[in-house]
């Protein structure tokens, strides 16, 4: 067994996973501790090393118990890690971590949506994302809930409520917040206003989903907004619209997806570091 960490810097948060791993991921993967914060301007590199020592500590091994620590996202200069994993591939190994039955899984970040297709192994065999400046990130939500005077916690429930949503048009975000504005003069109801965007969101999402030919079976949702209820939800109305037999759903912890993946790919390649260094001293 080895015990891993696995730490993903997003633009919005910080999540951190403490696993131990049997035979590089492909025997027994024990869950020993997770944590996540909201970075809200604080130094990434300062805020990351806090929660990691929390991580570990709530794990109840010590920092020199740990055999590889693994980062993804926005975080390959952290001083203290062993090595960094591309955050496609780790959401893709956290999402079957979590979802053995999913063979694709959606990753909506604050910055942008990726849709991307995996084998039961977590190897990524297929992928698209959205454009950065497109109108269906966290960002942009996080952004009209300011302007409406909600949290980000409200916009889900409230998106449910909805009886006559209206979608945003553009893709640009800039002009999607104008969008938002013009409905709020001709007092469209928040409910529904966010609804509308959710709605446009999964339209754009779920075209991804069909370029790379993702048309039944089960979809995990992971990244920031996984547990966006009110986005699951006009995901799903959106795939009936399309005519699609798949299964979308989140996991309670679909947010640890990408530190998840980055802590059993470091397993991995200790493992294979290990191996290499004793057939060097064999030699």
């Amino acid at each position: 067994m080895a015990i891993t960490a696995g730490i993903d810097v997003g633009t919005g948060a910080i999540k951190a996973v403490v696993f131990d791993v049997e035979d590089g991921g492909k025997g027994e993967i024990k869950w020993l501790s997770r944590r996540t914060e909201k970075i809200r301007k604080r130094d990434q590199h300062k805020l990351a090393r806090a929660i990691f020592e929390d991580a570990v500590n709530d794990a109840g091994v010590g920092e020199s118990d740990v055999a590889y620590i693994a980062t993804t996202g926005e975080s390959e200069n952290l001083e203290f890690a062993t090595g960094h994993f591309y955050s496609m591939t780790t959401h893709a190994r956290g999402g079957i971590y979590l979802a053995p039955s999913s063979r694709a899984v959606l990753d909506i970040g604050a910055l942008h949506g990726r849709a991307i297709t995996v084998d039961s192994r977590g190897k990524v065999l297929d992928y698209r994302m959205t454009s950065q400046c497109a109108s269906g990130s966290g960002q942009f939500l996080e952004n009209i809930a300011r302007y409406l005077g909600i949290t980000q916690d409200e916009i889900g429930p409230l998106s449910l409520q909805a009886d006559d949503p209206e979608k945003v048009s553009s893709i640009c975000a800039v002009l999607a917040e104008t969008d938002v504005i013009n409905m709020v003069s001709r007092q469209i109801s928040t409910p529904n206003i966010l609804k509308g965007i959710h709605l446009s969101m999964a339209t754009r999402l779920v075209k991804l989903l069909r370029v790379i030919k993702v048309t039944d079976g089960d979809l995990l949702l992971t990244g920031g907004l996984a547990l966006d209820d009110g986005l699951l939800a006009a995901l799903q109305e959106t795939i009936a619209d399309f005519k699609n037999d798949v299964n979308a759903y989140s996991h309670p912890d679909s947010i640890y997806a990408g530190a998840i993946g980055a802590a059993i790919w470091g397993a991995f390649r200790h493992q294979k570091l290990s191996r290499l260094g004793q057939l060097a001293k064999a030699s």
